[in-house]
């Protein structure tokens, strides 16, 4: 037995672990299966998508290796267990870096795909599903299957933003970008309101590669929805690469008490807004600052305390968005939670390959809360219904509590990936949301097989 987290730390899996190697040996055998097995990464989904009590979780961290990569197209392949972070380290020096990269740089490429992941670039490069070639998929049969758009598509489709639920993920080909240099040359810009945001939003993606906005989730009065638009293009001028320096900071366990809490926080939100303020204009940053702020801290995640944090990301449509944003974020101050980490996206209508891919035209909003347990699930609730009013969705690997019919609502379409899931392949997740619902046509097709 193993004890394996969700990055949320709200909980953890106490699931069997199996290695890579040994699960796929036994795959391939059709034997010594527990009664499920789920792929593991590196944990860093937020909620129990990547847990599997009842069963068992595959380690894939050991299956790492590139195993090639073309300095000439950009085409890289390599294992499912390859962290983001070395890939970067491996391709960078050659003037390339993935087309899409998430909040952090430790996820694993399998990890990525399976949650088709998705980054400042949204409105120009969509998913990093949208940047799959193909990967080797190998199923409970014991048979492997070469999957991309045009062999066995509707199986390419399914495990794109799949969960890990159809199979596992052996490795995979993907399409980098190329790029003069790894670092940004990043502009700050900050805006008194949401109104003046969303008036700013469009032309900043427009003219940028990357854009993101920070927010003051406590302000009020004048300084409600008060913040700052970071917008960047990789630099033209500067090194392809350096190797990153060591990451010195880190929280050596969790501490008995949540360190993260309003007055903390207000005052957090006061210096980020100075320093912010500060470097107004235009600025060299390392890729590292610009994309992966909080990875500088080693299990930052600790600080939350003993019962760890829950994060609500959502995405409503943007005829919705400016009345729709401002109401959840006067809900969480009405209801006195704090948010760490306030953030503001605009996604495009780059469509994703995946089934159940989490972007879609609109605005997404990311707040993280401490767990205050019923306090922190009546907001959830409440900002869950003005999601689904708006004609939104709440992101599944950003969750830990979302019920089967807030799940319905969010994906629609959740049955046409129950069809193509592996019998043997299961998560915590999927069995309080789909299993919990009327399996319908293709669902029922698939469990009589």
């Amino acid at each position: 037995m193993a004890d394996y987290s969700a990055f949320g730390l709200v909980r953890s899996s106490t699931a069997q672990a199996i290695g890579a190697e040994d699960a796929v040996e036994r795959l391939r055998a059709g034997r010594g299966l527990p009664s499920s097995v789920l792929p593991y990464g590196n944990g860093r989904s937020y909620g129990d998508t990547c847990l599997n009590d009842a069963g068992a979780l595959i380690d894939m961290r050991s299956m790492n290796r590139v195993l090639a990569f073309d300095a000439e197209s950009g085409l890289l392949t390599a294992q499912a267990g390859l962290m983001l972070s070395d890939l970067i380290a491996h391709v960078g020096p050659k003037g390339w870096f993935p087309a899409v990269v998430p909040g952090t740089q430790f996820v694993t490429l399998g990890g990525a795909i399976a949650n088709d992941v998705h980054g400042k670039n949204h409105h120009r490069r969509g998913t990093f599903g949208c940047h799959v070639v193909s990967f080797t998929l190998l199923r409970s049969d014991g048979e492997t299957r070469h999957c991309s758009a045009q062999e066995n598509a509707e199986l390419f489709r399914a495990t794109i933003g799949g969960m890990g639920l159809t199979g596992l993920i052996l490795d995979a080909t993907i399409r980098l970008m190329k790029v003069a240099s790894v670092d940004v040359n990043e502009r700050v810009r900050g805006f008194s309101g949401l109104d003046e945001y969303f008036d700013l939003a469009a032309d900043a993606d427009a003219g940028n590669e990357y854009a993101v906005a920070w927010l003051d989730q406590l302000a009020s009065g004048a300084n409600t929805g008060r913040g700052f638009l970071l917008t960047a293009n990789h630099a033209e001028d500067g090194d392809v690469y350096r190797v990153p320096a060591a990451r010195r900071l880190a929280v050596p366990f969790r501490p008995p008490v949540n360190f993260l809490n309003r007055w903390s926080l207000a005052a957090f939100n006061r210096a980020f807004a100075w320093s912010k303020a500060r470097a107004e204009g235009v600025r060299r940053s390392s890729y590292e600052s610009y994309f992966f702020p909080l990875d500088a801290v080693r299990h930052w995640n600790r600080l939350y305390g003993p019962r760890g944090l829950l994060q609500h990301q959502s995405v409503v449509p943007f005829e919705a968005a400016r009345k729709t944003i401002p109401a959840m974020m006067a809900a969480a101050r009405e209801a006195g939670q704090a948010s760490f980490l306030t953030v503001l996206k605009r996604f495009g209508d780059v469509a994703s390959p995946g089934i159940l891919s989490f972007p879609r035209p609109g605005y997404t909003l990311t707040l993280d809360f401490s767990n205050a347990g019923s306090a922190t699930h009546a907001l959830f609730e409440r900002l869950d219904r003005m999601t689904v009013e708006a004609g939104g969705a709440v992101n599944p690997y950003k969750d830990a509590r979302m019920g089967a019919a807030l799940f319905e609502a969010s994906f629609p379409g959740w049955r046409d990936l129950e069809a193509l899931r592996d019998p043997a392949f299961l998560s915590d997740f999927w069995r309080r949301t789909a299993l919990q619902l009327p399996a319908g046509e293709k669902g029922e097709r698939h469990a009589a097989e």
